[in-house]
């Protein structure tokens, strides 16, 4: 299994210049999606200290195609994937599918790799030289999900998510994010 959220890997398109991307998503999508900032501070800001973590997801596992080449992995080489759902008492909020390479936990110093219940924005945006590289956009459709991950997060209706190429230390690692409907409606 490469992941407890998706039956197929979605297809994702690039964010770049002159696709009129940013005009065909909604003002609370776009907001989300365009953040620059932490998701988890922007959370706790909104919601407070109760920001929770449900980890669905943490092994070491082959990434799906078009992490491995985001990332420029050689195709048998696992990375720790994580996937997690961040909720407020309960309430889905957002869910998220980390890559994190062997080095990129290694630049860490292996932080990343002993995240528990810690939701991933609290640790990487400490770093003071974080860069961020690339980001894609997707809308997820319904038979992409798997029954856990619409069980989970209540998905009945296809899904905005954003993944971003960060680096530490000059070391990648892929960071999707997933923003369910709760959120949408509250922030």
């Amino acid at each position: 299994m490469k992941s407890s959220l998706f039956i197929n890997e979605p297809l994702w398109l690039e964010n770049r210049q002159g696709l009129g991307l940013r005009h065909k998503l909604s003002n609370n999508v776009q907001s989300w999606v365009f953040e620059s900032g932490s998701l988890t501070q922007r959370l706790r800001n909104f919601y407070g200290a109760g920001v929770g973590v449900k980890i669905m997801f943490q092994q070491w596992r082959p990434p799906f195609l078009s992490e491995r080449r985001l990332l420029r992995l050689p195709e048998h080489k696992y990375s720790l994937t994580r996937e997690v759902l961040l909720h407020i008492n309960g309430r889905p909020l957002i869910l998220a599918r980390t890559i994190i390479p062997e080095t990129t936990i290694k630049a860490a110093k292996s932080n990343l790799s002993r995240l528990g219940n810690r939701p991933l924005g609290e640790i990487i945006f400490s770093y003071p030289k974080l860069e961020r590289i690339a980001m894609d956009v997707t809308l997820i459709n319904l038979p992409t999900w798997s029954s856990l991950a619409k069980l989970e997060a209540g998905i009945s209706s296809p899904i905005w998510g954003r993944r971003t190429v960060y680096a530490i230390a000059h070391k990648q690692m892929l960071v999707s994010e997933f923003f369910l409907p709760e959120i949408l409606r509250d922030i």
